[in-house]
């Protein structure tokens, strides 16, 4: 399981020019589900995200610069986006091979239980739609990116 996360200024998601999910500041969290993830993975992974540090302590000058407070300190939301994509095997040839991808009905379920346990552990979550043919939008701050697996 990996998740590509962004600290955003802003963020949404847009499925057939209708927004589905949006966010202001915070991560944005691409989430790859491969063959052998649980949910006792995915709840580790949303567990690293929301206790990640990437953000500056803004109200000690002493820390300016550092990146010492996570998404739960500074209160920010958390955009949730199924991207199969970040399975690929890219070590061979010039085409991605998604092999090691969790099949999408497993892997659309998996997500539903990772988002429903985001939910539990954070007030402001917003996600994307499985498997739909979504236009993410977003500020990247920094830019900041991080891949995180479990």
């Amino acid at each position: 399981m990996k998740a590509l996360i962004q600290r955003v200024s802003r963020a949404s998601v847009t499925v057939n020019d209708s927004c589905v999910g949006s966010i202001e500041h915070g991560i944005l969290a691409y989430i790859g589900l491969g063959h052998d993830d649980n949910i006792q993975g995915a709840q580790r992974l949303i567990d690293k995200i929301l206790t990640y540090r990437i953000f500056e302590n803004a109200s000690d000058p002493t820390k300016l610069g550092k990146l010492d407070q996570n998404l739960q300190q500074v209160g920010g939301g958390l955009l949730l986006v199924s991207q199969f994509t970040l399975m690929a095997n890219t070590n061979n040839g010039r085409r991605p091979d998604f092999g090691a991808a969790m099949k999408p009905d497993a892997a659309q379920a998996l997500f539903a239980e990772l988002l429903a346990y985001a939910h539990t552990q954070h007030s402001v979550v917003a996600s994307g739609q499985f498997g739909a043919n979504m236009q993410v939008e977003s500020i990247n701050d920094g830019p900041l990116n991080f891949l995180l697996e479990v």
